[in-house]
Parts: C-alpha cells; structure tokens; sequence
C-alpha cells in the first residue's frame, strides 16, 4: 500500500497504472487513460478512486434500474392486457399500408389470399390474428411459392407479423385479396 501512495504522489499516471492494472487486464482500453482524464478534469490524485468506483458502481445501478415489478415487453403498441380485444375494423387498409413498407417489390405480389381475423390464444394472451397467403417476385423476375403468414393485432390495431405461423393459421378459410396483388410503390 504504501507503494501505491508514494506513486500516486509522484505521479498519478503512475499510481493508476498500478491501481488499474488489474481490473484491465484483459481490456482493449488502457487504464491510463482513465488516470490521465481525470487527472486532466481536475480530479487530482483522487480521480483514479472516484473512477474505479464508479466501474463497480455502474453495473449494480443499471441492473436495479432495469429490473423492477411491473416488467413490460417492448412491442408497437401499448397491450392493457386485457383478454376481450376489440375486433380490428379497418385491418384491410392496416394491412395493405404495413404491406407496402414490408415487401421489398409491393409490385410483384401474386395469389394473394387472406382469412378474416379471428381469435387465437398467442403467448397465452387472447389476440385477433389475420392469416395471410401470397406469393412475392423474386429478383431475377420468378416468383416464389406462395407462403402464410400471420398478421396480429393487439387493441384493434395491427402489430407484427408472424414469418412461420404453424398452428395460429390451421383451419384457416381463405378468400382472394386482389387489392394486395394491386398495390404500387
């Protein structure tokens, strides 16, 4: 210990070599760095301490600030949870305006089919789902196999869609969706 001090009082670039050393180790970041920023913004020979705790400090302040009670999933629309979901009434519209941005060549869309939205227990949670089918161009002009997809709406409102829907679109009755073959850029 008394090393350290005699270092520090030497030099602070010294002493937080030593101090830093290990805690670094392994880093791409040099410790003397950090020493010499806070020797620079005027921490003096007490800026290495108030750096390396703030180092440990950091990790246990996020982590209490991230974790809590009431733990939200990120999604587009806000979900009350509520399991009586109003019916989405303007879904064709919804569909069609997400359709554009979704596909890379909106154009080159054939055998479009879509069931009306019904009602699917999704991760536990009852949701109006949308089962869509539709073949898309390719970019050397073929056209791919025809492909379902599921659209789920929460609150009324459209939220994301499903690539792979494996039992949310079995048994779905589908009827043509011209207006989707018909979409422009």
């Amino acid at each position: 210990m008394s090393d350290i001090r005699s270092a520090a009082i030497a030099s602070p670039v010294a002493a937080g070599r030593r101090f830093f050393a290990p805690l670094f180790a392994n880093s791409n970041l040099p410790a003397e760095r950090l020493v010499s920023a806070a020797v620079m913004f005027g921490f003096g020979a007490l800026g290495k301490y108030r750096i390396r705790a703030a180092i440990v400090l950091l990790p246990v302040v996020l982590a209490g600030c991230a974790a809590s009670d009431d733990v939200k999933s990120i999604t587009f629309t806000e979900d009350r949870g509520v399991s009586n979901q109003p019916f989405p009434g303007n879904y064709r519209a919804e569909i069609l305006a997400f359709m554009k941005t979704y596909l890379n060549n909106p154009l080159g869309v054939r055998e479009a089919a879509m069931a009306e939205p019904v009602q699917r227990t999704v991760g536990g949670r009852l949701r109006y789902i949308s089962c869509l089918r539709f073949g898309t161009r390719e970019a050397d002009g073929s056209y791919r196999e025809p492909r379902e997809r599921a659209v789920l709406y929460v609150d009324g409102r459209l939220d994301r869609v499903i690539e792979n829907p494996t039992d949310l679109c079995a048994g779905a009755t589908y009827a043509a969706f011209p207006e989707l073959e018909k979409m422009t850029r």
